[in-house]
């Protein structure tokens, strides 16, 4: 019986769906030349914790933005300590979209980041520790303004610094006040940081 492959703009039927129910065959659905067979191959492997490498890897290669929605949301719904691995490798990526669609994705998951969040803020590379402040921004956990002022108290470069400060803004109280203060004197000559700060400060001290 001859092979028919199949057409790259050919859908997955539902009756196909049901009859790959497989992990091999989920597993190599990922690859398979349709999107709409990607997608649906990354969404039914949700349950299969045991597929994070392969998803991750193929976010390194998938060019479709809705194919790489769905692995985003199955490694979200996975939430295991491997999920979270590839995330944070996904970070470091150079493409820059496949950076913030780990953010996005990060941020829907607050209980299992802020164990590790403490790790991402002292990672080696600036831009990391940028992308964690970043998911700062929507974790919603009582630590992040303490975070946040480990950061402007100690991180050596101004741009991580800098993302920390405006997000104090925002979410700062009287207890960021010393630090902010200090940030200003660590970088006399940033005009940014010296501009953010005056906000920082005025907005928390608004809020009293």
């Amino acid at each position: 019986m001859a092979f028919i492959k199949r057409s790259a703009a050919e859908p997955v039927t539902t009756d196909e769906r049901k009859n790959q129910r497989s992990y091999a065959d989920l597993i190599a659905g990922l690859e398979d030349p349709s999107p709409t067979a990607r997608r649906w191959a990354a969404r039914d492997l949700a349950n299969c914790q045991e597929a994070t490498a392969a998803l991750v890897a193929r976010l390194e290669l998938e060019q479709d933005v809705s194919v790489r929605e769905v692995i985003f949301s199955t490694l979200v719904k996975m939430e295991d300590p491997a999920a979270i691995e590839g995330l944070i490798e996904c970070l470091r990526s150079e493409d820059a979209s496949l950076r913030n669609e780990a953010v996005d994705a990060m941020r829907q998951l607050p209980d299992v980041v802020a164990p590790i969040m403490g790790g991402l803020l002292h990672d080696p590379n600036p831009d990391t520790r940028i992308f964690a402040v970043n998911i700062l921004e929507s974790l919603r956990h009582p630590d992040v303004e303490s975070w946040l002022i480990e950061v402007i108290s100690g991180d050596p470069h101004v741009n991580v610094c800098a993302t920390a400060v405006d997000l104090l803004s925002e979410v700062g109280t009287p207890a960021a006040t010393e630090a902010l203060e200090s940030l200003k004197v660590r970088f006399p000559k940033e005009p940014y940081i010296q501009f953010s700060v005056d906000l920082a400060l005025r907005r928390v001290r608004e809020g009293c």
